[in-house]
């Protein structure tokens, strides 16, 4: 019989093969990044008040998506594999399958009607729902509770001021703030009148819209309202009953000089999806928008992904730079990293990365809020332009680790420019949050008004963003030279990552499912930053792991583990979290040699013969709520955990 260490190299073998096969011909990893449900009927309800529907094709495929994330109950959830219906997203869902031709009398969409009216109805939509449902003529405006343009004209000191608020939100927000200044709304149709009949079970001139406001469904209200949030509201309301209407002008002017900007900015691909959609209503309603809507409108391209279970619109254009970023390390922890068979793909993916490194810094920036660009990475591509800390951390690890290979080289002066990048993300708490410094105070979470997501008001620090910093800082004191700054930023990342250390030992991941995910990460930062694995908190780490390994050596957390905060055991082992813990157990030495084997093999015999592994849960994550698919992950992570287990953990099996 072979042995264990045998099996690992042919394993490994098939998957470097696997993932050349894989690469596209600019050098990266393209793949599917949908999952959460509320985009694509977004985008169609956009497409339908342009009249600018997809072709028969697109229709179909996008038709198949939906009804392909139905839940047997008739809803749909918030996101593709949601074990729990959603308002938000069972609403616009029909609505969109209703825009894209099927009939109302259809089972999937009389299933929805049902479930929508067992649960009280549209009225419970979460805010960015009856928001959407507003722009179609579906939800009267008064049923919202204000989004001001006005708060865009306060001094920038201001503690309501929107520079304040993460950009996500701020961006989603921005676009929102001038439709509802505009109270700006497709023309009814035939369909419109015929959905406001459906939707509101033939109620719709009964209801009383202002008393709509706070109600929500208890599946879709995961952050409910506060009291500080009410009050809140209903000054913005008192505001909104006298407010002047030359102010108004002028906030929704102030809001259309920023969202200009940020089309600008990111050659129109916007920093999201939301905000890409939103902005396009923006210009579709807008006189003098037409250029700009059809620039924008072109560009939500970038967002559709026609996958193995239909066409659905992504949460990002792509996230190229990130799984490039990673395949690359993958490669390299394989015992022999550069060979005829690696050199070709790990050349093409060098010249990925250099080329998608923000070059030129943003003119105008702190006018329009936004961050340091020079030197980072995007999470995608160069053209969207919002570079992110962990993919700057990565994408320098990955410049500088293959810098001596391949040619032409990035310039040093942009590699210190990176550098010099990670540097400015680092907060007074030592960690480091995602697009840029964190601007607001916690307490703003109190004002959440999304109530699908949370922690979406500011951008905290995370484990995992500050271990992809400290990985590529840590690689920049290598490579470029000491430097007593970057020393000082990895000691203090350092110590931010043992401050989330929980008393079991493990560390709570925010951007995939969850504890596997963020241990992982810890033990990864703390070791970059000068750890050795002896130290106390990468060894309770390592036996944290170690207490939730399944029989058959995998591990499984459920997507619920990030909604309650606690570890929820999974049905069966996840290749992408088992892949994760093995790594961590290896790089933190772990003694126990024979679980370590054990997460190996499982790795071994779950690999299909072409080299992949098998499509599985999902377990990207944002906001603690809304899953998201990061299928390159099931390519490159098993490849590197049993690159790093044959290198340093291995035994014979």
């Amino acid at each position: 019989m072979d042995s264990l260490s045998q099996r690992a190299a042919q394993s490994m073998h098939r998957a470097v093969e696997n993932l050349a096969r894989l690469q596209h011909t600019d050098g990266s990893w393209l793949g599917d990044y949908g999952g959460p449900a509320f985009l694509l009927p977004m985008y169609v309800a956009l497409c339908e008040a342009a009249q600018r529907l997809p072709d028969k094709q697109r229709t179909q495929r996008m038709r198949t998506y939906i009804l392909n994330t139905q839940r047997a109950d008739g809803s749909i959830g918030l996101h593709a594999e949601d074990d729990r219906g959603s308002m938000f997203c069972t609403a616009l869902n029909y609505v969109a399958l209703r825009i894209l031709g099927a009939s109302s009398e259809e089972t999937p969409l009389a299933n929805m009607r049902r479930w929508m009216q067992q649960n009280g109805g549209p009225a419970g939509a979460a805010s960015w729902g009856k928001f959407t449902l507003c722009l179609m003529g579906l939800y009267e405006w008064r049923g919202i509770w204000p989004v001001l343009p006005e708060l865009w004209l306060l001094p920038t000191w201001k503690s309501f001021h929107p520079s304040k608020l993460w950009c996500h939100c701020r961006q989603v927000y921005l676009p929102m703030a001038w439709l509802y200044g505009k109270r700006a709304q497709a023309p009814v149709t035939a369909l419109t009148r015929a959905l406001r009949e459906e939707l509101w079970n033939g109620q719709w001139a009964k209801i009383s819209w202002e008393k709509q406001r706070s109600v929500v469904c208890k599946e879709d209200n995961f952050r409910p309202q506060t009291q500080r949030l009410l009050r809140v509201n209903q000054a913005q309301a008192a505001f909104e009953a006298f407010h002047s209407k030359s102010l108004r002008n002028k906030a929704v002017d102030e809001c259309l000089k920023h969202i200009l900007y940020e089309n600008r900015a990111t050659n129109d691909i916007n920093i999201g999806p939301v905000n890409a959609i939103l902005n396009a209503f923006v210009h579709l309603f807008r006189k003098e928008g037409r250029a700009d809507f059809e620039r924008g409108f072109a560009r939500l391209d970038d967002y559709l992904w026609d996958g193995h279970d239909g066409m659905k619109f992504q949460g990002y254009n792509s996230s190229q730079l990130w799984d490039t970023a990673f395949a690359v390390q993958a490669v390299l922890a394989t015992p022999s990293p550069v060979s005829p068979k690696t050199t070709p793909l790990l050349e093409k993916a060098y010249g990925f990365v250099r080329d998608n490194q923000i070059i030129e810094e943003l003119p105008e920036k702190e006018a329009h809020y936004r961050h340091r660009c020079l030197g980072g990475w995007p999470f995608s591509t160069r053209p969207h332009g919002w570079p992110i800390s962990d993919c700057t951390g990565e994408g320098l690890t990955c410049a500088l680790s293959l810098k001596h290979l391949f040619s032409p080289a990035i310039p040093p002066h942009l590699l210190n420019e990176a550098v010099e990048t990670l540097l400015s993300f680092q907060n007074e708490d030592g960690g480091f949050a995602t697009y840029e410094l964190k601007r607001g105070a916690l307490w703003y979470e109190a004002l959440n008004p999304s109530q699908v997501f949370g922690e979406i008001m500011v951008d905290h620090t995370y484990v995992e963003c500050t271990s992809s910093c400290l990985q590529g800082l840590a690689q920049a004191q290598q490579h470029l030279g000491p430097n007593p700054r970057v020393e000082k930023a990895l000691r203090r990342g350092a110590a931010f990552i043992q401050s989330q250390q929980r008393a079991d030992g493990s560390f709570e991941g925010s951007w995939a499912v969850c504890f596997t995910y963020g241990t992982w990460f810890a033990i990864r930062g703390l070791l970059a930053a000068g750890l050795p694995p002896s130290h106390s908190a990468i060894q309770r780490a390592v036996s944290f792991l170690l207490s939730k390994q399944r029989s058959d050596g995998s591990w499984a957390e459920h997507f619920s583990t990030a909604r309650h905060r606690r570890w929820v055991e999974g049905e069966k082992g996840h290749v992408a979290q088992t892949s994760w813990a093995l790594m961590g157990l290896v790089l933190g030495q772990c003694p126990n040699k024979a679980a370590m084997d054990k997460a190996a093999a499982f790795l071994v015999q779950t690999q299909e013969e072409d080299g992949s592994w098998a499509r599985e849960m999902m377990v990207g994550i944002f906001n603690k709520s809304c899953l998201i698919s990061y299928d390159n992950y099931r390519h490159y992570f098993p490849l590197w955990a049993l690159g790093l287990w044959a290198g340093g953990g291995q035994s014979k099996g």
